[in-house]
């Protein structure tokens, strides 16, 4: 499947690391460091600006090692990046530790997953059919 895109940063296009990998990392593209505070956030520009058709969506995701190592993570997670939406892709990068965290230009702050997606009609109705499930949720399955 073929995406278009733009890199007007000064970094490389992202790609795959791995061939069983299913995000692509995006960097911080940034005139200068940025500093995140302990429960602070910011929006990190990347530069990239991406066309695709429609029945995709890109989502912005956390990478793993970003989180565990720094305590950092996508605020909105997963972000989602429409098909018609044509201007820059920023993350939206929050600090979930005790210390201040330095973004550096360049660094890897997220990863970008293309995922198919269906529009749907909605349909009003006064009555849902019954399931084993009914209405329980939110652990109603069990914790083990």
């Amino acid at each position: 499947m073929l995406v278009k895109i733009n890199n007007q940063s000064k970094h490389p296009l992202p790609q795959y690391e791995t061939k069983g990998s299913s995000g692509m990392d995006v960097r911080a593209n940034i005139d200068s460091a940025v500093i995140i505070p302990p429960l602070g956030r910011a929006l990190i520009k990347t530069g990239l600006y991406l066309e695709m058709d429609h029945g995709l969506e890109c989502q912005v995701r956390p990478r793993s090692g970003f989180a565990l190592k720094k305590g950092i993570t996508v605020l909105n997670t997963p972000g989602t990046i429409d098909a018609d939406y044509r201007g820059e892709v920023g993350v939206i990068l929050i600090n979930l530790s005790n210390e201040d965290v330095e973004i550096q230009d360049g660094e890897r702050i997220a990863q970008l997953v293309f995922c198919k997606v269906e529009q749907v009609e909605l349909t009003q109705v006064e009555v849902l059919s019954e399931s084993n499930r009914g209405a329980g949720g939110f652990g109603s399955t069990g914790v083990k």
